[in-house]
């Protein structure tokens, strides 16, 4: 069945942070620019997940007024904590010790779908076309090899790949320049990547996982507005990661764990890390008598300036994480998405009038170049790769190079790809993890389960294999299956027969809150995520 087209000035492919501040400013700029954005999740901040504590900067350039249109930016931070934790104790930082971006003054603790619910509402009332519900599933190209749109992906085809009584083709969206917003390890825009060459001269992108849980805890126990960070213990020394908690609104703790996917054990479990992580004497009396209300995780693009692609190809632009601007040294990136999306939106304006139409925006990278964004990540441009190098020596030299040297360190350091960093398993110790106890420490299923997702069975398998031998040839044979443990929503089990022979893996799609960690961290790359239908996924409503 053809599909049909439509025809726009501006496409926009993702509804966070990055692409609506794109499309506010476009409608900002000139109200008749005509601005299609699209939106896999089933509305507007379904699939957004982050910590999170925002930096307001980039929204009031964009939005002057926000208090006055009740943005919800409500709860102020009052209180920044970083402390190392040993197995029963721990160390506070003193904040005067602390750098620069360890500090959170003036800053909110927000729910980042709530902040992005409101830019949507903003982008409505200027005109802008959302169409929550569709993901762009393929990457069009006109006659010159331009990008002239995305189409997005059909719906009602069976498992088999056989249209179902259901069937819809999907709809071809063309603008004389599109948007790719897709949030961290976008699906276009690892294709867009490879056909244009963007990382050419760049170093690998790094990532995280971030595991998050909202919890309502005792009033006794809440501080609103303070910030608390960890680093240390359930983690061992070699390898990246920390915590975050945070107070906010009335009695919510959003609590959250980041593992770097750059870590060498392949026993591992950035879930039940997580998960042990909560019973530390000094974190588990916030959550004594308290409620979980909601669980989500989501890959992180770590690797800062160096690891940035080329942001412009003929035809369109990377912003946001699907480029990686986020700043990981200050545990943020909605501040850096929102100013991306200023900037590509600015070139974009003055090449709308032009004739130049599908050219390369080279306007975008130079504002970039330019910008107050560029000073920030080039001062925490060494942040990860430091830290890569274990907690101890990493914080030593992160504190030497933020603080004493303000970040004008002489030297760059690099990045390398995460899928590379996996030892075999005979070369690692096991990791024994405690049973989940139900009340504080919970298993994968209970907590999929509260990230409300859900995902149509009878549909092709949106987590693909290039090879289906290698999952048990070599994960299994080498590495003891990781896709098991780093997976944090038990996508991925190996199963046998009764009496244990016949391995197989079994992929429980239905799970996927749409993390992309298995993309990122699989040893052979032999996994792809690509987009199921649309509205389909987690459903998050404060995270």
């Amino acid at each position: 069945m053809e599909r049909e087209a439509m025809e726009f000035d501006v496409v926009i492919v993702g509804g966070g942070p990055a692409g609506l501040a794109a499309a506010i400013r476009l409608k900002q700029l000139n109200a008749d620019i005509n601005v299609c954005l699209i939106e896999k999740g089933a509305e507007i901040g379904a699939h957004i997940l982050s910590g999170a504590v925002m930096d307001p900067i980039a929204l009031t350039e964009l939005i002057p007024d926000w208090k006055e249109q009740g943005a919800p930016l409500d709860t102020e931070v009052t209180e920044d904590r970083f402390v190392f934790l040993t197995e029963n104790g721990g160390v506070q930082v003193p904040n005067m010790l602390l750098p620069d971006c360890f500090i959170n003054h003036g800053n909110y603790v927000i729910s980042l779908g709530q902040v992005t619910r409101w830019l949507g509402q903003q982008a409505e009332a200027l005109g802008v076309e959302i169409y929550p519900g569709f993901a762009g599933a393929e990457v069009l190209f006109d006659e010159n090899g331009a990008v002239k749109g995305v189409a997005t992906g059909d719906m009602g085809v069976g498992k088999d790949g056989q249209p179902t009584d259901a069937y819809q083709p999907g709809m071809e969206l063309h603008g004389k320049y599109t948007l790719f917003a897709e949030g961290c390890r976008g699906h276009l825009g690892k294709q867009l990547e490879a056909k244009f060459n963007l990382r050419n001269g760049a170093d690998p992108q790094t990532y995280g996982i971030g595991i998050k849980e909202l919890w309502e805890i005792k009033p006794e126990n809440h501080v609103k507005g303070m910030v608390m960070h960890t680093a240390g213990w359930p983690l061992a020394s070699d390898t990246y990661g920390g915590s975050f908690l945070y107070h906010f609104g009335e009695n919510l703790v959003a609590v959250g764990f980041v593992v770097g996917l750059g870590y060498s054990n392949p026993h591992l479990s950035p879930f039940e890390e997580f998960q042990r992580y909560k019973t530390h004497p000094r974190i588990r009396g916030f959550f004594e008598g308290g409620k979980r209300l909601s669980y989500g995780a989501r890959a992180i693009a770590a690797g800062g300036l160096q690891s940035l692609p080329k942001l412009i190809f003929p035809g369109g632009a990377l912003i946001g994480d699907d480029a990686g601007f986020l700043n990981a040294s200050r545990i943020k990136g909605s501040h850096a998405a929102i100013k991306s999306g200023m900037m590509v939106a600015e070139a974009l304006a003055e090449a709308l009038g032009t004739e130049r139409q599908r050219d390369e925006l080279t306007a975008y990278p130079e504002k970039f170049r330019n910008s107050w964004l560029y000073q920030e990540l080039h001062k925490a441009r060494n942040f990860k790769p430091w830290m890569s190098k274990g907690t101890y020596l990493g914080a030593l030299m992160v504190g030497i190079d933020q603080t004493l040297l303000g970040g004008k360190a002489p030297w760059t350091l690099h990045n390398s790809a995460d899928h590379s960093k996996l030892k075999l398993a005979s070369e690692c110790a096991p990791i024994q993890y405690p049973k989940p106890d139900g009340v504080l420490t919970f298993d994968r299923l209970s907590s999929v389960f509260l990230s409300s997702t859900n995902h149509e069975e009878n549909q092709p398998c949106h987590l693909t294999l290039k090879d289906p031998s290698v999952p048990i040839q070599v994960n299994l044979a080498k590495y003891d299956a990781p896709e098991q443990r780093y997976c944090p929503a038990g996508v991925y089990e190996i199963v046998r027969d009764e009496d244990g022979s016949n391995p197989r893996l079994q992929i429980n799609a239905q799970n996927c809150v749409h993390c992309k960690t298995c993309d990122i961290k699989d040893p052979t790359q032999n996994i792809t995520w690509v987009v199921p239908q649309g509205g389909e996924g987690p459903i998050y409503t404060s995270m």
